[in-house]
């Protein structure tokens, strides 16, 4: 069987895209410099849980973001409704997340940076962490899962295909906190399978 002829598989009430499974990716912040948290036109997809624990992270990551986007916070605050009606983080100069910060010319998040320095609980929005996975809520409680390819992520596709990393076991730890261990070990049974009925 081919990749192309793969359709989508449900585990439990996830949709899950083949190209999940398939594909290879693994991120190169070598090469990448962090640009998916600078390029694009709208912030990233957050909710409204997130949004309440943002602002209760921001007096830790405040020292961190410029001071652009400090004025934006104060002027909007956190997030924002885009064109389409979805909640995002608020932007800088119609690209960069408030939250971005550098580091020796890398763009780094302020938030992901004060959790690992245990100063938060809060680590980023799910779809950060979950990239380049995208989520779609179809109601019911059901909820498609899928791989997002952009180009400014090439680096990132050569890297997991010299690992051979297929996306879902580089993005194991977000998958687990969103879906759970069980679900985790039931989407590693089903990429088994999909990866036998694969012509080699």
């Amino acid at each position: 069987m081919k990749k192309e002829d793969l359709h989508i598989i449900q585990i439990g009430s996830v949709l899950v895209s083949p190209d999940v499974i398939t594909e290879k990716f693994c991120c190169d912040l070598d090469k990448c410099r962090g640009a998916c948290c600078v390029e694009g036109d709208a912030g990233a997809p957050v909710t409204l849980e997130e949004i309440n624990e943002i602002e209760e992270t921001l007096d830790a990551v405040w020292a961190d973001m410029s001071a652009s986007a400090q004025a934006v916070v104060d002027k909007q605050g956190v997030a924002y409704a885009d064109i389409e009606g979805d909640l995002v983080t608020s932007i800088v100069g119609g690209k960069d997340c408030v939250f971005t910060c550098y580091e020796d010319g890398c763009c780094l998040c302020a938030l992901e940076r004060a959790h690992r320095a245990g100063k938060t609980r809060f680590v980023k929005p799910a779809s950060c962490a979950l990239y380049p996975i995208r989520t779609k809520e179809f109601g019911h409680g059901l909820v498609g899962i899928n791989y997002h390819k952009w180009a400014i992520c090439k680096d990132a596709v050569a890297k997991g295909e010299a690992l051979n990393l297929p996306v879902y076991k580089f993005l194991k730890g977000p998958l687990v906190r969103r879906f759970g261990e069980d679900w985790y070990a039931e989407l590693c049974e089903a990429a088994k399978e999909i990866e036998e009925m694969i012509d080699k």
